[in-house]
């Protein structure tokens, strides 16, 4: 046996410094997630998301790729309150074997969560004051996998929240300049019902809370008559929902006798293109409020610095 010096076995027998280490391999689901996870863990974890930019997740089947990749993650990261509609029963299979997180459901206590028709509304990120509570849901499982980590993890996570909370303010005080008479925000699909609690806007959508079932020509007249009773000056496209339905509308409106012009698109179930202004949770939330203000005929607060 060769002879080792005392200070290279205290090297060996020492635990591996954080850098030293693989980065534990994170899959989130949604962009929303995968963004706050990417910043959380930093160069200790290394993420993925499943759903790219203009991907419907209540929609999403997952091809044979997305199944080898969720079975080879160290730690999957997801919504829950069936926001991943047919993959939750795929995430309930693999919870078996690996760590399988649901950060909506674990950051939002049970008595501020939102329902239609008694199904949960996953739509959290919607509101930047809950979707917060999402940051040590997700710094508490990177710890406990890279423990050496902690510290790191934990700077990063108060650094984010402290970005979440500006940005939640920012919003606040932007849509607070919206005239009482316009404060109605009308969406293709029901996704901004956490967004006009938060921020005091009456919220009426053609779809329901999921997109899996087609808008009704009822539903449509129904908003149509909001749209023309309220003098609702613009109505919004999502960026993962087929901009037919709100052409629909505005057909329906101008039937009525009314007008509403579309006020712009906004992001709602995923995020903006990577390489894009709107590719991260903040840039995508501050897309929605200037998008959302302006429409409606308010004034944007000048953007928090740092």
């Amino acid at each position: 046996m060769p002879r080792i010096s005392l200070a290279a076995a205290v090297l060996l027998l020492a635990p591996l410094p954080a850098h030293a280490q693989d980065p534990l391999q994170v899959l989130a689901t949604v962009g929303m997630i995968g963004d706050i996870a990417a910043q959380v863990g930093g160069d200790c974890v290394q993420v993925s998301t499943l759903m790219g930019p203009g991907t419907d997740p209540h929609l999403f089947t997952p091809a044979p790729s997305d199944l080898r990749a969720l079975q080879g993650a160290d730690l999957i990261l997801y919504g829950g309150l069936h926001l991943e509609g047919q993959l939750g029963e795929v995430l309930a299979k693999l919870g078996q074997s690996r760590p399988v997180v649901a950060v909506s459901e674990g950051a939002v206590p049970e008595d501020q969560r939102l329902t239609a028709k008694d199904l949960p509304d996953p739509h959290v990120w919607m509101d930047p004051g809950l979707w917060k509570g999402t940051v040590p849901v997700i710094a508490a499982s990177f710890a406990e996998a890279r423990p050496d980590c902690a510290a790191q993890i934990a700077q990063n996570a108060a650094s984010i929240e402290a970005q979440i909370a500006a940005l939640d303010q920012w919003a606040r005080i932007s849509l607070e300049t919206i005239p009482e008479a316009q404060r109605t925000l009308v969406t293709a699909h029901d996704a901004f019902a956490y967004f006009g609690r938060a921020y005091g806007l009456h919220v009426a959508a053609i779809q329901g809370i999921s997109t899996t079932s087609e808008a009704a020509i009822a539903d449509i007249d129904a908003v149509a008559g909001t749209v023309v009773a309220a003098k609702v000056p613009a109505v919004f496209v999502e960026s993962t929902v087929n901009p037919r339905t709100i052409q629909a509308l505005l057909q329906a409106v101008s039937a009525r006798g009314g007008t509403v012009q579309i006020g712009g698109q906004l992001y709602s179930d995923s995020m903006g293109a990577a390489d894009s202004p709107d590719g991260t949770y903040i840039g995508m939330i501050r897309h929605n409020v200037s998008t959302i203000t302006t429409a409606l005929g308010g004034t944007l607060a000048p953007w928090p610095e740092g």
